[in-house]
């Protein structure tokens, strides 16, 4: 592993290691969205109110595929396969084709254990940071592939309120996502390799345009990262 050289993304991982947002565009031609992005096991009530208020997408936690075999955690695609013979309406809905990506990153959704609803700041916090803290304890003690399957099941339940992102298998070498381009940053960190992140919405009804997202981030002293910047250090630093 090489040293990083970009210095914006230099300050993005010491903002993540201090529990603040960073920002993230995927590419034009791709979503052409922003994500506001977090570290897992660092989220607290307020950043998911954060990301609920000023977001206004889709709130889910990622996790590597090495991690994600090492837990048992499937992708949502290949559950529903597994289901089409009970029920042939699945035959016809797995999404087979997306017009910006080959597919779908989507897991299980989760609540812990411990949640009420699983629905408030406080809830959604919760099984977030659980999960980072869980993701960070596989990783860092040598588990083997399906070793991890009682600790995930002995604390999470589903389905819930927190939607799971398995990224692709060597991440940013076969998927260039927001799930892959996240997860990538907080591992060049050193961080535990699960980022909690959410599109950024616009008063119209799409995606918030990235100008209007830049200077959101901008004002309030976020680093803002175009996907291609986390793309290439990665390159260099996997090698």
């Amino acid at each position: 592993m090489t040293s990083i050289k970009d210095n914006d993304i230099v300050l993005a991982i010491e903002d993540l290691k201090k529990g603040k947002p960073v920002f993230i565009y995927d590419a034009d031609g791709r979503e052409e969205e922003t994500d506001i992005v977090m570290v897992s096991e660092f989220m607290k009530p307020d950043d998911i109110m954060l990301l609920r208020k000023d977001g206004g997408g889709l709130i889910c936690s990622t996790v590597t595929d090495e991690i994600a075999d090492k837990m048992g955690l499937p992708f949502m695609v290949d559950v529903l396969r597994g289901a089409k013979a009970e029920m042939p309406l699945l035959e016809k809905m797995i999404p087979d084709h997306l017009p910006y990506d080959t597919k779908s990153a989507f897991s299980l959704t989760i609540n812990h254990k411990d949640n009420y609803t699983g629905i408030t700041d406080k809830d959604r916090s919760m099984t977030a940071s659980e999960f980072g803290k869980l993701v960070k304890l596989i990783d860092d003690d040598g588990f083997v592939t399906g070793s991890g399957v009682e600790e995930f099941t002995s604390r999470f339940r589903t389905p819930g309120h927190l939607h799971l992102l398995r990224a692709a298998k060597g991440l940013l070498d076969n998927r260039k996502g927001h799930t892959e381009l996240a997860t990538a940053l907080c591992q060049m960190g050193g961080i535990s390799p699960s980022a909690t992140i959410c599109e950024m919405m616009g008063n119209d009804g799409n995606a918030l345009q990235r100008p209007d997202a830049m200077k959101y981030a901008k004002d309030r002293g976020f680093i803002y990262l175009d996907g291609k910047q986390i793309i290439e250090e990665w390159k260099i630093w996997s090698e």
